[in-house]
């Protein structure tokens, strides 16, 4: 039978979910010494790992060629979910907030507000679960230039520290979702090779719990 291929969002993903890997006995020296390749196995070789950036993540998965897949919240919250989410691996934690100027109300007055994102579906879903109507703005760089120049009231953006936030006069108005990594699963591959995957989700799911324990003991 052909390895499952999981698909891992590289960097800090990447390392993170190779340690969990790790914990659960696996042989990760192909990732580890990986040079230019893409496609490199893990373990006894029934399993295979794929480096992608974020959203490729999601592609792969979505159309197969991929089984299952290590991403962040932020990614699946803005690419769409034609996939299962079976695990909250815990790690890669920071959250989606509402930021701008400080000590400014962005709720006050009555005309209609211009937000500024890398995630304008993220954006559009957290207000209009508010009912409230806003002008998104797509914004690929520095999103926090937007309320600087006068482009936009506020920002969604992804925040861990916001020391960014507050070297530039922002702080956060409002949470609007907690962020982590999350293991994924095609559609097909989860029918096809349920066992497998069920298998590898709960080896990974106890490894977590031992590290929670460990860390709350």
């Amino acid at each position: 039978m052909k390895p499952l291929r999981i698909a891992l969002t590289k960097g800090r993903l990447e390392k993170d979910t190779v340690a969990l890997f790790e914990k659960l006995g696996m042989d990760c020296t192909a990732v580890h010494n990986k040079g230019r390749q893409l496609i490199l196995p893990i373990g006894d070789g029934s399993i295979e790992v794929v480096l992608a950036k974020a959203a490729d993540v999601i592609t792969y998965v979505e159309h197969g060629v991929c089984d299952l897949g290590v991403v962040g919240k932020d990614t699946i919250m803005e690419n769409g979910s034609r996939f299962y989410e079976v695990l909250d691996l815990g790690f890669g934690k920071c959250r989606f907030a509402l930021a701008g100027p400080k000590g400014k109300d962005f709720y006050e007055g009555f005309s209609e507000k211009t937000v500024a994102s890398k995630y304008p579906n993220v954006t559009r879903a957290f207000f209009e679960s508010k009912a409230m109507d806003v002008r998104v703005i797509k914004i690929e760089g520095s999103v926090e230039l937007a309320p600087l120049l006068g482009l936009s009231d506020a920002i969604v953006d992804i925040v861990e520290t916001g020391s960014t936030l507050r070297e530039n006069g922002l702080e956060v108005k409002e949470t609007v979702a907690d962020i982590s990594a999350r293991l994924i699963v095609n559609t097909a591959s989860m029918k096809l090779r349920k066992q497998e995957i069920e298998s590898l989700s709960a080896k990974m799911e106890e490894a977590i719990r031992k590290d929670l324990k460990v860390e709350t003991s």
